[in-house]
């Protein structure tokens, strides 16, 4: 079995950030700090204009928090930290200066889903359906909740949110901002992907960056937020109904 990895690579100005998990790339807490520490890595190297951020695998971008680790939290504090994880990585895209293309060729779940949300700007294949299932599992979408609401609105969210174990097709994210296009194949996908950010990457950096502030204006208070957030689905994941829920798929 594959060993779960972080890594980036340069091709062409643009910096290149993939992580990889063996269960349906699931995301422990050393994968998410990982991941964070790739992006500010990437936001310091002027070798780096864009930054395009993948997964290894075929048919699943990211299946959100790693149940093993959930099951294991026994306390608050630790149940906070893990879902901090998933907050200081999407406030790292945010603030990044340089634009993040998500490119998404598989299932999206949960965490998975905010992960696409904090991108600047998505690209999917047919097979990347959505789904927020944390309501199912006793806790909640909370920490992702803003960004997702802020790419495809907070009816959306709420009918996503409500809707916990179904999944919405790629089409669906397209037409409620998710994703910008769709392609058939992962080639079509990443040939796509390749042209968009090397394209970007020629352009004038200063005005890219001022364009990437416009697009997060008024999401400063988001640092203390998710914060909050974080803290309240670390407590819901004490809870016995989650527990319970949880260890069934052990």
């Amino acid at each position: 079995m594959m060993q779960p990895y972080v890594t980036l690579n340069i091709e062409n100005q643009v910096g290149y950030i993939e992580f990889f998990h063996p269960e349906h790339n699931a995301m422990p807490s050393d994968n998410l700090k990982k991941l964070e520490q790739a992006i500010v890595e990437a936001e310091k190297n002027d070798a780096i204009k864009i930054v395009v951020l993948k997964s290894g695998g075929d048919r699943t971008f990211c299946a959100g928090a790693s149940f093993k680790e959930l099951i294991a939290i026994d306390d608050a504090k630790t149940g906070k930290q893990f879902f901090l994880g998933f907050a200081n990585l999407i406030n790292v895209m945010r603030k990044c200066s340089k634009l993040i293309i998500g490119r998404v060729q598989g299932k999206a779940v949960g965490g998975g889903v905010g992960l696409a949300a904090a991108t600047d700007y998505c690209l999917a294949t047919k097979y990347a359906a959505i789904k927020l299932s944390e309501l199912s599992l006793g806790i909640g979408p909370f920490v992702i909740e803003p960004a997702v609401s802020r790419k495809m609105g907070q009816t959306v969210m709420s009918q996503m949110t409500i809707n916990a174990e179904q999944f919405f097709t790629a089409k669906f994210a397209k037409e409620k901002g998710l994703y910008a296009d769709v392609f058939d194949t992962v080639e079509a996908l990443d040939e796509a992907v390749k042209i968009l950010a090397e394209k970007l990457a020629s352009y004038n950096p200063e005005a890219l960056k001022e364009m990437k502030d416009v697009f997060w204006k008024d999401t400063a208070y988001w640092d203390e937020l998710l914060i909050e957030r974080a803290e309240i689905s670390g407590n819901l994941v004490l809870s016995t109904f989650t527990k319970e829920t949880l260890n069934r798929f052990k």
